[in-house]
């Protein structure tokens, strides 16, 4: 049977020259980047030039990239290494009335970010999670309203992982730099898909991940803009400027920087052959199942994603019927699979807990062609409407209409 993988949200496959990037650094290129030994040096010249791969990516300098083992360590590292760090204290005014600290977030953060807030928030971090309107994107002037003397940092991503939607983060830059506070962006879901410049959005800190641009799992990246008083958030030794001790993951690192220069340059292309394959299938679900919908369709959003809510329908159920078709999709984001309450993206964007159990995430990548779109749309309407006939509850709703 035929596969099509429409999940690329989630993960996404590891390019054939990244991987032939990688290859040698497995075997005869070993050694270890710290070593002042010829083999060791080979090593660190190929982590170096990684490093400026990643941050031609994003408008970076070379030396403000820290690399980590992915998106969730470099979001923990930004939130923890700002709020535990002198800065906390360095940003506010001497009087002792000050001491607290703030930080503001959204409701629709990844759990990387959410349950880092939740931890701070029990240690007595102040913290405020700005609601979203029903595209998904954050009021600025909530934003501005809720800054505090004693806020200390911003975090709110760039693209949501489950709906896609792209936050005004230039804006939310601007407000931050005019207040004088941090601003991270968790951009684990934009990088490589819509153009990033650190410089342009006036963020502080900024997270990747390397297998959601087609590098392997494992490796990731923290840009850390010059000056930012950030916390050491681990403890060894003197590697990557003391920011991230540890020996080097070589072969990781060389993989995450041939894949963002491949996305460097593919980026325009991609973006705009993806975006129409996503509003076909996205049009084509919409023309063949009744009553669908897709979640935050007024909102800008990266050009690969669509979420859909389908009436009558058990996400999961659908998942596992697409999936015995041979159709890879998700109900939400993988790391919240198998959690029985409905995504908290859905509902903070107004969805009723039924209609966000009820709802897809299709996500499309460099690898996706218009026959796996066709087959999508071959396989899905049927799957939606053999399970509305085997609801008893759809089937009295639509009776009494």
């Amino acid at each position: 049977m035929s596969r099509v993988y429409l999940d690329f949200n989630a993960t996404t496959p590891v390019e054939p020259e990244v991987l032939d990037a990688m290859l040698p650094y497995f075997s005869v290129e070993f050694g270890n980047a710290a070593s002042i030994h010829t083999p060791g040096q080979r090593a660190r010249a190929a982590v170096e030039m990684a490093r400026e791969q990643v941050a031609s990516l994003i408008g970076a300098r070379p030396q403000e990239i820290v690399f980590t083992s992915g998106g969730t360590e470099s979001d923990n590292h930004a939130i923890f290494g700002i709020l535990a760090s002198p800065v906390a204290q360095l940003n506010l005014a001497v009087s002792s009335a000050r001491t607290a600290r703030h930080l503001i977030t959204t409701t629709i953060e990844h759990e990387a970010v959410l349950n880092a807030c939740q931890a701070l928030d029990k240690e007595g971090v102040a913290v405020t999670y700005l609601p979203v309107d029903r595209s998904g994107v954050v009021d600025v002037d909530r934003l501005r309203a809720a800054i505090r003397p004693e806020t200390v940092l911003i975090t709110i991503m760039h693209a949501n992982n489950e709906i896609g939607t792209v936050q005004p983060l230039e804006e939310i830059g601007r407000i931050a730099k005019e207040a004088d506070i941090y601003l991270h962006t968790d951009a684990v879901q934009s990088a490589g898909k819509i153009p990033i410049d650190v410089t342009t959005l006036q963020v502080d800190l900024l997270s990747l991940s390397g297998h959601k641009l087609c590098a392997p799992k494992g490796i990731g990246a923290l840009y850390v803009r010059g000056g930012t008083r950030l916390r050491q958030f681990l403890y060894g030794g003197h590697h990557q400027r003391g920011f991230r001790p540890g020996t080097e993951n070589v072969a990781g690192i060389v993989g995450l920087g041939k894949a963002a220069e491949i996305a460097r340059h593919s980026l325009e292309d991609d973006a705009t052959r993806i975006a129409l394959l996503r509003d076909k299938l996205q049009q084509g679900l919409l023309e063949r199942v009744p009553q669908s919908r897709v979640n935050a369709a007024a909102a800008p959003r990266t050009p690969n994603t669509t979420n859909l809510v389908f009436p009558g329908v058990e996400g999961e159920a659908l998942l596992i019927a697409l999936d015995l078709k041979g159709l890879a999709c998700s109900t939400g984001a993988a790391c919240s699979s198998g959690a029985i309450e409905p995504s908290h993206v859905l509902t903070a964007i107004g969805l009723a807990p039924e209609e966000a159990r009820a709802s897809l995430r299709f996500s499309l990548g460099r690898r996706t062609t218009p026959a796996d779109i066709d087959f999508a749309l071959s396989v899905v309407p049927a799957a939606v409407a053999q399970l509305r006939d085997l609801s008893p509850t759809y089937r009295k709703a639509v009776e009494t209409r």
